[in-house]
């Protein structure tokens, strides 16, 4: 990614977010010769698809890696003009007509649209000695610390599909994976449960939950509760990877949008929010399931309904300009 630049120019969209649903949001906007600016916290874009191995549920696509697809995306966006670049966000404003963007380091970005997929996070577990062991053998990546654990006994927490794809890949390095979930069975696709059971290396533990995770220097065992009878044991392990769900990149968001019960933003159909011609897209979004594809169907809907946005307001039936600056949210 490039470093900040054009932080005066007047844009069409600027779009926070460079993961799957960003990428698919620039993509179209980019090709409806849109002036685009794609805003992306790291130096290099992809968001969740940086943390996962092998993609095989994306229409068409019979294989990809994670790195893979995210490459290509960068690569796509970029023959259709999308400038990128990166920084923190700090807040965002209404202007009059335009909303603004603004980074940490005091850069604004002006546009007539904003479309929003900051994606979000593992949840953490919230056990005694996560925090201690934390990148000393707990991680909440597989793709990213798999290697660092060869030929040792590893621990899985969670029963989504996360939980049990990425067990699967740890069989690469560890010499015996199990897989911690509280109740007796896993809520992940079949297909990927077949996986799982059918490896020699993987072992569940039903019924179960995570007490305590303690160590010297590192991990080195867990404590273990069984919920239905409550009997506790002690689990030698070298590694806990912890996927007991999802929270949105949201709490920047000021109390008057509004959200689900766990944080994800309400949107209308056209992905756009209270704020018109402010759109919110991706995993930051309540709705039914998260995957890439439905990702980057939102993309689509909030980059279309941006383009057409664009079109009434460069006809003057947008919002009237303003001097004053309402900001939207505070990042905390």
């Amino acid at each position: 990614m490039t470093s900040n630049t054009a932080a005066s120019t007047d844009w069409d969209v600027v779009i926070v977010g460079a993961g799957p649903a960003g990428m698919a949001a620039a993509l179209y906007t980019g090709r409806a010769r849109l002036k685009t600016l794609l805003l992306d916290r790291a130096g290099f874009g992809g968001g969740q698809l940086m943390n996962t191995e092998l993609i095989e549920d994306y229409p068409v696509i019979k294989s990809i890696t994670g790195l893979a697809m995210a490459q290509a995306q960068e690569e796509q966006i970029r023959e259709f003009g999308v400038e990128v670049t990166y920084g923190n966000v700090e807040w965002i404003a209404a202007r009059g007509n335009r909303r603004v963007v603004a980074i940490d380091d005091g850069t604004e970005y002006v546009a007539k649209t904003l479309i929003v997929a900051t994606g979000g996070m593992p949840r953490k577990l919230g056990t005694p000695g996560e925090g201690e062991f934390a990148g000393r053998g707990v991680s909440y990546c597989a793709i990213c610390d798999g290697a660092f654990f060869k030929e040792q006994v590893l621990a899985v927490i969670g029963g989504g599909d996360s939980a049990v794809e990425e067990a699967t890949f740890l069989t690469r390095f560890g010499s015996k994976v199990y897989i911690i979930h509280r109740r007796d069975e896993w809520r992940a696709q079949k297909l990927l449960q077949e996986r799982a059971l059918n490896n020699p290396k993987i072992e569940p533990i039903w019924h179960t939950v995570v007490e305590e995770i303690g160590g010297d220097q590192k991990v080195e065992w867990m404590r273990l509760k069984n919920v239905e009878t409550g009997e506790e044991t002690r689990l030698e392990v070298g590694g806990v990877f912890i996927y007991v769900g999802f929270l949105p990149n949201s709490e920047i968001f000021g109390a008057e949008f509004r959200k689900d019960d766990q944080g994800f933003l309400i949107t209308d159909d056209k992905m756009e929010t209270h704020i018109p011609g402010l759109y919110v897209c991706g995993d930051v979004r309540s709705q039914y399931v998260r995957q890439i594809s439905n990702a980057v169907g939102d993309a689509t809907i909030a980059a279309v309904a941006a383009t057409r946005y664009i079109e009434e307001l460069d006809a003057g039936g947008g919002p009237e300009e303003a001097e004053t600056v309402e900001r939207l949210y505070v990042q905390a």
